[in-house]
């Protein structure tokens, strides 16, 4: 049995720049983090006793005797990749889904860390987040970027570069104690709307050429962004008003990235005293974060007292295996069947 965990990421700037249309061209760049909210995906081999050969829980539970009569388009594809046999494979995560903290990619990154496991593999940072958008890109082809992948797998506060179909990951150069402070001013709020992030992300690429010159600003916050965090000289509430600059960006890169409600939500939060903020992931609903100085922390939490704040820490390992008990298995006997 393996059971693997892997973070969540919250993306600050640069979203947008990271979907290959876009970067190998412009290049792009986001700076992010992950944060101490987890995927877990538990595997083993199944018990030859069952009439089905794979089993599969998330949302719904599925069994099957032919992997192609797997419902879920990344398990099913995943199995096939690295040509797994009879699977008992379940999820489990702090977080609901589809509400942009890149839930599938962690799955995406957990799911092939406990695969190779399963083999007896090591797999890099750089494979793992590599393999995942092979899967999650190509052969399940969903729009969309390769931040997230790349965020669960590595961990920590890190700038991404793209471009060339390439990435490269850097570390934010920042002291704990200003770290610590940056998390203690950011508050995190769940707005109770789900979205799909690739249907969100089609809207957003289908016009990407025609909001190429957002997305150049936005890119140009990363490096911004990044200089106020390393710099200890600088203000560190830069970083707040710089998220509620690029928020302002973001919300014109597409129809389906706000709307009425969130816009209501958000300018409540600005009003009861937030420097800045944004609704993390692709858009159209999830979790509103907000840069909030202490003094101010209180009215902004008072603001939302009918919504669920989510306390949260930076983390640093990306995804991991937490068990690992290797099983003795036969692959004869599973060609036999």
């Amino acid at each position: 049995m393996i059971i693997t965990k892997t973070p969540f990421r919250m993306s600050f700037f640069g979203g947008g720049t990271d979907i290959p249309s876009y970067f190998n061209e412009h290049g792009g760049a986001v700076l992010s983090t992950s944060f101490d909210k987890y995927v877990y995906v538990t595997v083993r081999h199944l018990p030859r006793f069952f009439e089905y050969t794979t089993e599969v829980i998330y949302s719904k539970s599925e069994r099957v005797r032919n992997i192609n009569d797997i419902e879920h388009p990344m398990v099913r594809n995943a199995i096939k990749m690295l040509d797994m046999k009879e699977l008992h494979i379940a999820y489990d995560a702090d977080l609901p889904a589809r509400t942009g903290l890149g839930t599938s990619s962690a799955f995406a990154v957990g799911l092939l860390n406990a695969f190779y496991s399963m083999k007896g593999k090591f797999a890099s940072k750089k494979q793992l987040a590599s393999d995942a958008i092979y899967l999650e890109r190509t052969l399940c082809n969903e729009a969309g970027g390769w931040q997230d992948q790349i965020a669960a797998s590595f961990g920590g506060l890190n700038r991404i570069d793209f471009a060339d179909n390439e990435y490269h990951v850097t570390p934010v150069r920042i002291s704990a104690e200003r770290k610590k402070r940056l998390c203690d001013n950011l508050l995190l709020f769940f707005t109770g709307f789900t979205r799909l992030s690739s249907e969100i992300q089609r809207s957003t690429t289908g016009c990407m050429r025609d909001k190429s010159g957002f997305l150049g600003e936005m890119y140009n916050h990363v490096g911004m962004a990044q200089n106020i965090l390393e710099n200890s000289e600088s203000d560190i509430d830069d970083f707040g008003r710089l998220l509620d600059e690029t928020w302002r960006l973001k919300r014109q890169t597409g129809n389906k990235i706000t709307s009425d409600c969130i816009d209501e939500l958000y300018n409540k939060g600005i009003a009861a005293g937030a420097l800045g903020g944004k609704l993390l992931g692709a858009g159209g609903g999830g979790f509103l974060l907000f840069y909030v100085r202490p003094e101010d922390r209180e009215r902004v939490r008072n603001t939302f007292s009918d919504l669920m704040e989510v306390p949260f820490e930076f983390e640093t390992s990306g995804t991991r295996v937490i068990y690992y008990a290797p099983e003795i298995y036969n692959i004869d006997l599973c060609k036999e069947k």
